[in-house]
């Protein structure tokens, strides 16, 4: 095997990627969501207050089969009017982490709560991507520093 590894260049071997899980936290520790709002109290918790209303960052919170809070992943952080969350980042994190579903989240500076069109895409992308290995987006939610906006409560997962 090593004279087949001295045959390719260093390039040619596959680069490994590795996503650490450790804790500290007993399970029954760890929020449990129940409702959107419950979603939206740990979205508040994590998120940076000094960076809500100034840039747009996506978030991804991993939940267990008991629907509690495994672990939030920092997916993207953008500019003032967006961020770009790349699925498959997103989904390589929730397979490593061994969630069974997932909250996606993201923050609006401007204060607007209505999602757009590119929310609606990116949610219905990563819900359809999610499936394929039994990872279930239960909602995604669009919070500001004044409110929040779930896809869920309002029919749109």
């Amino acid at each position: 095997m090593e004279q087949l590894a001295m045959q390719f260049p260093e390039w040619t071997r596959v680069a490994e990627v590795e996503l650490v899980y450790k804790t500290k936290v007993k399970a029954s520790e760890r929020p449990k969501v129940t409702s959107s709002k419950d979603i939206y109290n740990i979205l508040r918790q994590v998120w940076d207050e000094n960076k809500i209303d100034m840039l747009e960052e996506f978030k991804v919170i991993f939940l267990n089969r008991a629907n509690r809070v495994i672990g939030v992943y920092d997916a993207s952080s953008g500019g003032i009017t967006g961020t770009v969350a790349d699925p498959r980042l997103i989904l390589a994190a929730a397979i490593k982490s061994l969630a069974v579903s997932v909250v996606l989240a993201h923050n609006h500076p401007s204060g607007n709560l209505t999602p757009s069109k590119a929310d609606e895409d990116l949610t219905r992308k990563i819900s359809e991507a999610a499936k394929y290995h039994d990872i279930w987006v239960i909602d995604h939610i669009i919070i500001t520093s004044e409110g929040y906006y779930s896809f869920a409560d309002e029919g749109l997962l």
